[in-house]
């Protein structure tokens, strides 16, 4: 495990009071949070997962902390259970009971999209607490928090993309501070809350979310708003190997780029450089190719994951964007979701998220699917075991390193 990862973790655990009165009071404007609220000590979490991936040769690291515990706990699961703990699901639903029966089904995540979103933070607090059915092993609980055009949760008041790549980078550092700690608040572990991708174009779908317009402006408040977030939780830097590059939206297409590696490495490399080396918990691959390194869209291309791991150093959980994207792209060849996921978790992937087009049967039978490919022999068993040792010892980091939100009637806004 790299010493950058293992800080991110402890600034995650012990939270400083300092930077979220002054986020939370100096940056909202309104009498509403005037209220604030503090996390209750908590020990220091130990080091995420750091396995080496299985679809190479090497030899797996001497494990220790959550990543050894994790590694037991696999090692004694069923295919069927590995295979289940690697999927993040969806359901739109707030009925507490219907959740529970969904994740009952051993699933490592949920993902909260806007039908699962309450009216309250105290509501949302509480249906993300129906989802975890062994608070020793919580699930990997996630929202798409950016700010601005992506935001699920209404009392995010804080400065976005539209806005902070104009500014000096410590408002980026001020907004993901305060994001971060909005989005702990409500019981949730996971932001995928990071753009990594990086352009220029005002016509690119993506430049409204993107931090940066240049590839240094970028990077600097890419790996500001890591730090920031990795106080309170486990950030995610989106959408792996650069979105800007491929022009087209990948909600409906594959959008595809002839750049060629050697100039990915000068460009749109260097923000998720710059967000691994300040500790991202998570890598979210994007549905892009970059023809000239593989025709195959990123998230199920092999040489992708290799460069992620091998050039870039990245140790955490990689997860897919949303698999149900390919479907809508209309090419035959990701027209099922269950070879999908099977195609993305031995190209290297962990963690697999699937919501649209998905039922509540559809991560049941991707489950169901993995664990025959596994028997058949497709799909090797320690590419899964690799995968779900990862997802579970970031799901036991997230256990130790959870702050316990109380009201602080003592504090004083600061400002």
């Amino acid at each position: 495990m790299t010493a950058t990862r293992a800080t991110a973790v402890g600034r995650r655990a012990v939270v400083l009071l300092g930077a979220v009165l002054a986020v939370l009071f100096a940056s909202a404007s309104t009498s509403a949070q005037a209220e604030l609220v503090q996390p209750a000590p908590v020990q220091p979490a130990p080091a995420q997962a750091t396995t080496a991936q299985a679809t190479t040769a090497q030899t797996s690291p001497a494990r220790s902390g959550p990543e050894a515990r994790a590694a037991e706990l696999v090692a004694a699961m069923p295919t069927s259970a590995q295979a289940a703990s690697v999927i993040m699901g969806h359901i739109p639903s707030t009925d507490p009971t219907a959740l529970r029966a969904y994740m009952a089904q051993g699933f490592g995540g949920f993902l909260l999209m806007g039908a699962n979103i309450p009216t309250t933070l105290q509501e949302l607090a509480g249906l993300s607490a129906a989802l975890v059915l062994d608070s020793a092993l919580p699930p990997l609980i996630a929202v798409d928090q950016e700010g601005g055009l992506v935001s699920r949760l209404a009392g995010d008041v804080y400065a976005a993309s539209t806005t902070l790549k104009a500014l000096p980078v410590d408002e980026t550092s001020i907004a993901f501070t305060g994001r971060g700690a909005l989005v702990a608040q409500a019981g949730i572990t996971v932001d995928f809350g990071t753009i990594a991708d990086v352009t220029a174009d005002p016509g690119s779908f993506i430049f409204g979310r993107a931090l940066g317009t240049d590839p240094q402006s970028s990077a600097d408040r890419v790996a500001a708003a890591t730090v920031a977030q990795e106080q309170f939780l486990a950030s995610t830097l989106k959408h792996f190997p650069g979105h800007g590059a491929a022009p087209g939206d990948s909600h409906h297409a594959i959008p595809s780029t002839e750049k060629s590696l050697e100039e990915w490495r000068t460009s749109d490399a260097l923000p998720f450089a710059a967000g691994i080396d300040a500790g991202a918990s998570l890598l979210m691959f994007g549905h892009l190719s970059y023809t000239a390194v593989d025709s195959a869209p990123a998230s199920l291309s092999p040489a992708w994951h290799r460069i992620a791991r091998e050039d870039l150093g990245f140790d955490g959980v990689i997860v897919t964007d949303d698999l149900g994207m390919l479907l809508s792209s209309g090419i035959s060849a990701y027209s099922d979701p269950v070879a999908n996921g099977v195609s993305a978790l031995a190209a290297g992937s962990d963690l697999l998220l699937m919501v649209a087009g998905s039922t509540p049967e559809t991560a049941g039978q991707m489950a169901a699917g993995i664990t025959a490919a596994v028997q058949s022999g497709a799909l090797p068993a320690e590419r899964l075991a690799d995968a779900a040792t990862r997802v579970l010892a970031l799901r036991l980091s997230a256990s130790a390193a959870s702050a316990e939100w109380t009201v602080c009637p003592t504090c004083t806004p600061a400002g």
